[in-house]
């Protein structure tokens, strides 16, 4: 009875660790089609920059970041890459830092140089609109303006499939 019991429970935990992984990464990725919100950027120095919507027309590779998210560091090369390799196909890629002091995001991007539109989203509604809950988180916007696909965190093995999005959302027909 008791090596029946034992059996049972080793099974219940694998099951229910497999679920948890699975909604994990279900929820690192995921497909949809809503409309955008409008955010309102500022320049890191405060200064009111054109907002979302502005870029209507074009696809849109939006990624919030703060200084203190190692994984940020790593994604910086990809998004530079992305930046460089699409824009001319009307991709546009925009770093949202959500770090409390300015400083802190321009020592990171002295370390860390960029090739794409960096701003701030001093008042964080811009993150609180989009439902950040982990970092960095990124948003793939259609050039309808619809979010398309979301993806939390960064892994380098993830690099394909998010190069592959944007090549598909670049050649729809509006």
């Amino acid at each position: 009875m008791i090596k029946h019991q034992v059996i049972f429970l080793t099974g219940s935990i694998v099951f229910a660790l497999l679920a948890i992984f699975s909604t994990s990464s279900l929820m690192a990725a995921q497909q949809m089609s809503k409309p955008s919100p409008d955010c309102a950027f500022t320049t890191l120095d405060g200064v009111p920059i054109q907002s979302l919507h502005a870029f209507q027309g074009e696809v849109v590779y939006v990624d919030f970041w703060a200084s203190w998210c190692p994984p940020c560091v790593k994604s910086f090369p990809f998004l530079n890459q992305l930046e460089h390799e699409f824009k001319a196909q009307g991709l546009r890629v925009i770093g949202v830092n959500l770090d409390e002091k300015k400083a802190d995001a321009q020592e990171f991007l002295d370390k860390n140089p960029v090739e794409f539109d960096i701003v701030a989203d001093q008042t964080k509604q811009c993150a609180k609109d989009f439902e950040v809950i982990a970092m960095p988180s990124s948003y793939l916007i259609d050039r309808q303006g619809n979010i398309r696909y979301v993806h939390q965190g960064f892994r380098q093995g993830e690099t394909d499939k998010l190069r592959l999005m944007v090549e598909q959302f670049l050649t729809e027909k509006p």
